[in-house]
């Protein structure tokens, strides 16, 4: 053997290095963020039943109420978080495994939006909801419910800042009542720029006067503004709070938030002992929108026990699979939802229910 010959040892080290070398390469690759976030089933959460507090989830005062021995649970989704980074093996687990889905991360989590911005409006999509829900249970449930142009935002540095506040119902605009955000824009657009506009506005139940001095519009400097964003709010008698976990946010609670108020404040008794589940964005006037996540969702609610579950007509679509032991109901207004769950206690046909047909 001579000494230019390669050594029978220097061929298993090679080897040896390069498969260390491939293997660090591919266990590099597999942790390397990829734009996906993935979504798995959540937890749910009866509406009827207390907080971790020990206070009721759904409160009521000024209405009679009644206790539940039913189940109505909010479903969720476990969703990658927008400052979380989902791994590429992570992202090929949760495309493999059941009840599991794969999205692109810009379809979820808009570009150029940070974190923080992104968990403040679900946040204000909650609360949105939350106050939907109550306007359309107590439609429901034929309570008296008045609707009133309403502050939903004040621009900050303009003249109504820290002086009108959102959520401020108006009543009057120099001392003329006013019914609707139209109503509100026409009194104001009479004043002249440097006028001095009363405003009367329903807040935490009292009626309070502010005096606010037009400006001029950038785009008009003739016209008169006070910096604030009008919407229709609501008026009504009773007062509801929910004790719904800070960590659940968005809008897709509507529908069972707004079931679980109507529960809590009708004289007849809904729900008996179901076991329900459901999920959908609601209005005011009771329809129920399409979500994200009705799989993930049907197999949390599954996971938990229930026996029936909501699910808004525009999903039903969506749905690959219905359990065996659960009912998927089709509904489209909070009032289908309702004739729905009545017919189930009362032992109707299931024919007589509309039900989702999975793809």
């Amino acid at each position: 053997m001579t000494a230019d010959t390669p050594q029978p040892g220097s061929y298993r080290l090679t080897a040896v290095l390069s498969g260390l070398l491939v293997l660090l390469l591919v266990v590099g690759l597999a942790f390397v963020p990829v734009p996906f976030v993935s979504w798995s089933p959540g937890r749910t959460v009866n509406v009827l039943g207390d907080t971790d507090q020990g206070r009721p989830m759904i409160a009521v005062s000024g209405l009679s109420t009644r206790s539940s021995n039913a189940q109505l649970r909010m479903t969720t989704v476990s969703v990658t978080t927008a400052d979380g980074r989902l791994s590429l093996v992570e992202a090929l687990a949760s495309h493999l495994l059941p009840h599991r889905d794969v999205l692109q991360r810009d379809a979820v989590y808009p570009t150029g939006k940070s974190a923080e911005d992104v968990r403040a409006d679900e946040v204000a999509m909650m609360d949105t909801s939350q106050r939907d829900a109550v306007v359309a249970a107590l439609r429901a449930a034929g309570q008296p419910v008045t609707e009133m142009p309403m502050i939903s935002a004040v621009t900050v540095s303009g003249p109504a800042y820290n002086v009108l506040v959102p959520g401020d119902l108006v009543q009057k605009v120099d001392g003329t009542a006013v019914q609707s955000v139209a109503d509100v824009q026409r009194a104001i657009r009479k004043r002249s720029v440097g006028d001095t506009i009363s405003i009367s506005v329903l807040r935490d139940g009292s009626t309070v006067t502010r005096n606010v001095v037009a400006a001029s519009s950038r785009n008009d400097p003739r016209t008169p503004l006070v910096g604030i964003t009008l919407s229709t709010g609501y008026r009504y008698a009773p007062t509801v709070s929910f004790g719904v976990p800070g960590s659940i946010t968005g809008p897709s609670a509507g529908l069972v938030l707004s079931l679980g108020v109507y529960q809590t404040i009708s004289s007849a008794d809904l729900l008996g002992d179901l076991k329900v589940a459901g999920t959908g964005e609601i209005s005011p006037d009771g329809t129920v929108g399409a979500i994200g996540g009705i799989n993930e969702k049907i197999a949390g609610a599954q996971r938990d026990g229930a026996k029936i579950f909501l699910v808004p007509a525009d999903n039903c679509r969506d749905v690959r699979s219905a359990p065996g032991s659960m009912t998927l109901v089709k509904v489209a207004t909070l009032k289908d939802a309702i004739s729905a769950l009545q017919k189930v206690r009362s032992g109707a046909d299931t024919k007589e229910i509309p039900h989702c047909d999975p793809s």
